[in-house]
């Protein structure tokens, strides 16, 4: 067994935000857990083609390592992925990283006051406290459609993209029209002899501005930080103006869904095409979409969209909703993840052998501002429930969660405690509170079922409202939230 102060699991944003944040506070005593053979998370995985950041580059980075050299406005996979890497080998990461070591389960051993955790390989890793970095987007969502087993082709999801089989000349379906498939279906257009989109419901698409930065700006931002930060700022304000429409106030969402339709009209002559990709919902309902590509590729002669569903798959197609069979040398799902079941992937078990996934199935997913638990002492999660975004940065929301749960472990440290745990009426105070105001959101009341909600439609995924407001929220632990237990408890009697 390898015994740490903290084990860390996942080496996304997440994993590498709170390693930095550790390291910055003195503490060399963590370990990162990592499944796959290089760090990167989301970014190392999703490797389809025009695979990019929907959030502009400058936002969508740390704000203590700002990169002023970003190529694009909204940067691509690769970059984003070199960014990591250069981040975790600026501050020295490599060596806390155990790569090729998957955690499968934690334990908390209320007697040592301490966290084991379980990993695949067998072996064990203990910490006084652990913070689960893995996230929400990394198990991918495949549907099970009839007869998929028999598909004789080849098939696969966007985030495990086959490049080893060629595109070039095949007729290829495409199930799904989220956000990987629209990156990703004007890339591969030109290549395919014929491309068939399968759509369930068309998202809202709204034209990408910016491109390439230029050299000037490049420089400008190297030599003068404090224009680099005055533009992170600008962005940051622009974005967070959107949580207004969202959050109870749709007709301040007008202007968006105008420029959306006349994105359609100016891209798309055929007006059963238009037909076909225009939302009947409110914009920001489902994931709000930038493309200047999607629409005009849709418009190919060898692109044909489909919207009358899929009645099933057969060994060389699809059968489409009108009961035609379309012949298909590759299937390739858009059709994003598993975000609420990602939060209950690692089996964790609490107090008295509590189970955390068994918990929230019954009861719901609850935490106190997506962050600590009641019954799981010492354990942090970040990007956990109800702190997702659809309308600025999350790596905004990590830093905070980050700050906040090394502040919570210095508490500990301070107090002499062995554990911090958040007081169950304040998680239940939380939570109330949150699905109060996200039932004014857009996400409940604009007219779709979407992926920011679970099997139950309650919105399990979604901060709602200001990001700034979160911010305040966890700029400090109120240490009234918590209970700072000095000894071990004794375990309840059945």
């Amino acid at each position: 067994m390898t015994d740490t102060g903290v084990v860390i699991i996942g080496s996304g944003f997440s994993g590498l935000g709170m390693a930095i944040r550790l390291r910055q506070e003195g503490r060399d005593d963590f370990v990162i857990l990592e499944k796959a053979d290089d760090l990167g998370g989301t970014w190392r995985d999703n490797t389809y083609p025009g695979c990019a950041c929907d959030i502009r580059s400058h936002m969508y980075s740390f704000s203590f390592a700002q990169n002023p050299d970003w190529s694009r406005s909204f940067s691509g996979q690769p970059e984003i992925w070199a960014y990591l890497r250069r981040v975790a080998d600026t501050y020295d990461l490599r060596r806390s990283i155990r790569f090729g070591v998957e955690a499968t389960g934690a334990r908390w051993d209320e007697a040592a006051q301490r966290w084991h955790v379980e990993t695949a390989s067998g072996a064990e890793f203990s910490g006084r406290f652990l913070v689960d970095g893995s996230g929400a987007l990394h198990i991918p969502n495949i549907p099970k459609l009839p007869g998929a087993e028999n598909f004789a082709g080849t098939a696969f999801h966007s985030a495990r993209w086959d490049h080893d089989y060629p595109l070039e000349g095949k007729r290829v379906a495409v199930v799904g029209t989220g956000a990987s498939a629209v990156q990703f279906v004007p890339e591969i257009a030109p290549r395919v002899a014929r491309l068939d989109v399968y759509q369930r419901t068309p998202p809202w698409v709204l034209p990408r501005p910016g491109g390439e930065i230029p050299e000037w700006a490049k420089r400008l931002f190297r030599r003068a930080p404090l224009a680099r930060n005055a533009y992170r700022a600008a962005l940051y304000w622009l974005n967070e103006s959107f949580a207004l429409g969202f959050n109870g106030h749709p007709e301040l969402l007008r202007a968006g869904e105008w420029l959306g339709r006349r994105h359609i009209e100016r891209s798309i002559a055929d007006p059963e095409l238009r037909r076909k990709v225009t939302p009947d919902y409110r914009l920001g309902c489902k994931r709000v979409l930038g493309s200047n590509t999607y629409y005009p590729a849709l418009t190919r002669d060898n692109v044909h969209l489909y919207t009358d569903g899929i009645r099933e798959v057969t060994a060389h197609g699809i059968v489409g909703g009108d009961g035609v069979e379309r012949a298909a040398d590759a299937i390739v799902y858009g059709t994003g993840f598993h975000v609420t079941d990602a939060f209950e992937s690692l089996r964790v078990r609490g107090r008295n052998g509590r189970d955390l996934a068994e918990q929230w199935r019954a009861e719901g997913i609850q935490t106190h501002l997506g962050v600590t638990v009641s019954g799981f002492p010492n354990l942090f999660l970040l990007l956990g429930p109800n702190t997702g975004l659809g309308h600025n940065s999350v790596v905004f929301m990590i830093e905070s969660q980050i700050r906040y749960a090394a502040e919570a472990m210095r508490l500990a440290g301070e107090r002499g405690a062995t554990a911090v745990e958040v007081k169950e009426p304040v998680q239940r105070r939380f939570n109330a509170e949150i699905q109060r105001r996200l039932a004014r959101g857009v996400w409940s009341t604009g007219g779709c079922t979407s992926w920011y909600l679970d099997s139950h439609g309650v919105n399990r995924t979604i901060w709602p409202g200001f990001t700034w407001r979160y911010w305040l929220r966890t700029r400090h632990v109120d240490p009234g939230e918590y209970e700072f237990t000095t000894a071990p408890r004794r375990a309840a009697v059945a």
